[in-house]
């Protein structure tokens, strides 16, 4: 074989073969298997999107309320409704960022501004702001332990009398709301 003739095979494969590298580092994420990390609930592996960092279930501010999911992660729950006009809720807010980050993936801490998504809160007894709503992380409402120091607001179920919702009302402190995760398991 000639040189002109090799050189003719030799450009068009070599033409195919960069065509088809390029095309596999721009698809790599899609063809290869999907990192996965363990959950927090159980002991199975999920997705990495849904760990903490890509997540927006763990992330501070919401603006709805989706306790089934939320509940699904098996954490426990602080869920502050506030305000960013309220001077309470401002000075609160700190001492939310600051939980919210030493404690992912031992517990959700959310904030709702009550007065930008009104129809969130809605259904839910707040009468004054802030006020948290605290739930264990089986999904059912925190009993708070007696000698934890903190008022609490217990709601029973109209019907069953069941005890459905547990509230603190005014701010907490970040010492509060470790002291109430403490009460409820979670290690810091």
């Amino acid at each position: 074989m000639n040189k002109k003739t090799l050189v003719k095979i030799l450009i068009p494969v070599l033409i195919v073969i960069a065509i088809g590298a390029i095309w596999l580092y721009k698809n790599v994420d899609t063809i290869a298997p999907k990192e996965t990390t363990p959950s927090f609930s159980s002991g199975e592996n999920v997705p990495a999107e849904t760990t903490i960092e890509a997540n927006e279930d763990f992330l501070l501010e919401t603006d709805k309320i989706d306790l089934e999911k939320l509940t699904s992660y098996g954490l426990p729950i602080i869920f502050d409704f506030g305000s960013e006009d309220c001077d309470p809720c401002r000075r609160m807010k700190p001492d939310l960022i600051t939980v919210n980050e030493s404690m992912q993936g031992k517990a959700i801490i959310k904030f709702l501004d009550v007065w930008k998504y009104t129809d969130a809160a809605t259904g839910y007894p707040i009468t004054l702001i802030p006020t948290q709503m605290i739930i264990n992380a089986d999904g059912t409402p925190y009993v708070p332990g007696k000698d934890i120091g903190i008022d609490f607001s217990n709601y029973n179920n109209r019907d069953t009398g069941e005890h459905a919702l547990t509230l603190h009302e005014g701010m907490l402190t970040e010492e509060e709301m470790l002291l109430i995760l403490e009460d409820m398991g979670v290690t810091p």
